[in-house]
């Protein structure tokens, strides 16, 4: 896996491709260097109940973002201002702390720009003893270069298809390419994943949930998304609609438009939109979904 460290001298593992040499410490969109920062490793009950179970998934939240879209919930991360500087060697122990803490999964948030290191830690903990299965919870917009760095490990694709239109993807994340790279991307991680699996218990062990967050006045935008999943993949993946939509202070002033809770209305149009469609396999959000509590403190807890 050594070879993989070559990816960070000239940055491509997402499609901005800066380019940087972050070996140098230089930093490019993600603003992240060549060393794993992550600002938050525990057990974490908010994802799909095939994730999380009971005992809950083993998140790693991984600081940084090569997105950065203006609304995100973890921003605090996303934009670098959180996090605690760790090696692959410390990582692949945090794994295995979580899988001793009863884990159902190993669950990598936001992991694409730290890709190289992020293998070699799955290569120790797997030599150390770990037999959980691998999620990579990600934006969908990903490179090449890191998918295939990722495909040797990753059980469970749990990405997002967040924008349908290059105006919205370039206007909240400066990214008109989004939908695009993320279409590519997702056709490659089913490529690679196959047909869900679940245990006995109800557990993903291998298959892929994309998820889609529904945007205040963008209705038309998330029925477009949910159409294009559903007419490539049909019931070969599952769909998460969700409704949590938080307005996050930081972004309201330039983008008065999402100073708003999606209303029930809205979402009740995109979910009846699904079923009308033939959309089986999906979850839905039920009751109050908007609330910072959903937002875990980015404090290194078990870093």
């Amino acid at each position: 896996m050594e070879h993989y460290k070559d990816a960070y001298r000239s940055c491509h593992l997402c499609p901005r491709a800066c380019g940087v040499d972050r070996t140098l410490g230089r930093t490019g969109y993600c603003r992240m260097p060549a060393t794993v920062y992550a600002a938050r490793a525990a057990l974490h009950m908010w994802e799909e109940p095939c994730i999380s179970g009971e005992q809950g998934s083993g998140a790693v939240f991984f600081s940084g973002c090569t997105l950065g879209c203006v609304f995100c919930q973890n921003h605090e991360i996303a934009r670098g201002l959180s996090g605690k500087e760790i090696s692959a060697g410390k990582l692949s122990d945090i794994f295995l702390d979580l899988q001793a803490k009863g884990a159902n999964n190993i669950n990598l948030v936001t992991p694409d720009h730290f890709a190289p290191d992020i293998a070699e830690a799955a290569r120790l903990a797997r030599e150390k003893g770990l037999t959980l299965p691998f999620v990579c919870n990600c934006s969908a917009y990903m490179s090449e270069t890191a998918f295939d760095i990722f495909k040797d490990f990753i059980d469970i694709w749990l990405p997002d298809f967040k924008y349908m239109s290059p105006a919205i993807a370039g206007r909240y994340a400066k990214a008109p390419d989004y939908p695009a790279a993320a279409k590519k991307a997702l056709l490659a991680m089913y490529r690679q994943c196959g047909d869900p699996v679940f245990d006995d218990e109800g557990m993903m062990r291998r298959g892929m949930i994309v998820r889609h967050l529904l945007l205040p006045g963008c209705l038309e935008d998330s029925k477009a998304v949910i159409r294009d999943l559903y007419e490539t993949f049909g019931d070969h993946i599952y769909i998460s609609i969700m409704n949590q939509f938080t307005p996050i202070a930081a972004s309201l002033t330039r983008f008065p438009e999402l100073n708003r809770q999606v209303t029930e209305a809205e979402y009740e149009a995109l979910v009846d939109y699904a079923i009308d469609l033939g959309v089986e396999n999906g979850f839905i959000q039920e009751g109050s979904t908007v609330s910072e509590s959903f937002i875990p403190a980015f404090d290194n807890t078990g870093i």
